[in-house]
C-alpha cells in the first residue's frame, strides 16, 4: 500500500489529483463553519452583486451570499456523488463476481441482461429512474447508482473470471465452502484494484450527473445549495449577473478534473506491470 501510495505522488495526474481532492476535502469536512453568512440568508440591499469585500463571489437573486453557498454546497455535492458511485460500485461488484463464479447459463442471462440496460444511454436511464421514484435528492442518488451498476458488473466479471481459475478458490470449493463465502472472502477482494480505480473516475460523473439532475430540477430542491441547482437558478440572470454561474460551475468543473487525474494516477499506481 506505501509503494502504491508513493508511486500514485511520483505521478503527474496522480499528485495533482491528490492535491485537488485535498483542497476540496476542506469545504467538504469544514464548508458550514468557514462559510461566513448563513447559505439561506437573505440580503435584500445587496442583491445581484458581483465580487466585493462585503461577498467575495457576490450574491444570488435573493442577495445569499455565494460563497458561503458553495462552501456549505460542498459537502452535499461531493458526499452525495461519492455516495451513489459507492452504491453502483457494490452492487455492480457482487453481480460481477457473482456471475462470474456461476459460469454456463446463469452468467450469459445476467450478461445479456446488463447489455441491454448499457444500451440506454446513462443521463436517460437516471431519468427514468428519478421520473419514476419522484424528484428528491435521494432518488438521485439511487438512480445514478443503478446506473453505474451493469458498467461495473461487466468490470468486475472481467477481472473475476482471471481470479475463479486461481488455486485459492480451487483450495475453497475443494474444503466445501459455500459459494457466498468465496465470492465475498476470495474473490471480491481479490478483484478491487481496478475496481476502485474506475470507481475513482466514476465519481465525476456522478456529480456531473447529479448536477444536471439538479439542474433539470428532479434533483436537490430548493433552498438547497447544492452546485447543479445554484446553476439551474442562475441561468435566468446569466447576463445580468454571471458570476451566479461561473463559480458553481468552476467548483463543479474542479471536483470533475481531481477524480478523473486521481483515476488516472491510481489506474498507473495499481497496474501490476508497472
Amino acid at each position: 500500500m506505501t509503494e502504491a501510495l508513493a508511486r500514485l505522488l511520483r505521478s503527474p495526474q496522480g499528485a495533482l489529483g491528490s492535491a485537488l481532492l485535498l483542497a476540496l476535502a476542506v469545504p467538504v469536512v469544514a464548508g458550514p463553519w468557514l462559510a461566513p453568512y448563513d447559505p439561506e440568508q437573505f440580503h435584500f440591499t445587496a442583491r445581484l452583486l458581483g465580487p466585493g469585500p462585503d461577498f467575495w463571489l457576490g450574491t444570488d437573486q435573493f442577495g445569499r451570499d455565494l460563497l458561503s453557498r458553495l462552501l456549505v454546497g460542498a459537502r452535499s455535492t461531493v458526499l452525495m456523488a461519492v455516495a451513489a458511485t459507492a452504491l453502483g460500485t457494490g452492487l455492480g461488484a457482487v453481480i460481477g463476481n457473482v456471475s462470474a463464479f456461476a459460469g454456463g447459463r446463469l452468467d450469459e442471462i445476467v450478461m445479456r441482461l446488463l447489455d441491454a440496460v448499457m444500451a440506454i444511454p446513462g443521463l436517460l436511464f437516471a431519468l427514468l429512474i428519478v421520473t419514476a421514484l419522484g424528484a428528491s435528492e435521494l432518488n438521485a442518488l439511487i438512480a445514478i447508482g443503478i446506473t453505474f451498476t451493469p458498467g461495473m458488473a461487466r468490470i468486475a466479471r472481467s477481472v473475476a473470471l482471471t481470479v475463479r481459475k486461481q488455486d485459492y478458490v480451487s483450495a475453497a470449493i475443494a474444503r466445501g465452502e459455500t459459494q457466498g463465502y468465496i465470492v465475498l472472502r476470495e474473490m471480491l477482494p481479490n478483484c478491487v484494484a481496478p475496481i476502485i480505480v474506475e470507481a475513482t473516475i466514476r465519481v465525476a460523473f456522478a456529480v456531473m450527473l447529479l448536477a444536471t439532475l439538479s439542474f433539470l430540477g428532479l434533483g436537490a430542491q430548493p433552498p438547497s445549495s447544492e452546485w447543479g441547482l445554484m446553476v439551474a437558478e442562475a441561468r435566468q440572470f446569466i447576463f445580468r449577473n454571471p458570476w451566479m454561474i461561473v463559480w458553481p460551475g468552476i467548483a463543479i468543473a474542479v471536483v470533475a478534473v481531481g477524480f478523473n487525474l486521481l483515476g488516472d494516477g491510481l489506474r498507473d499506481a495499481l497496474n501490476p506491470r508497472t
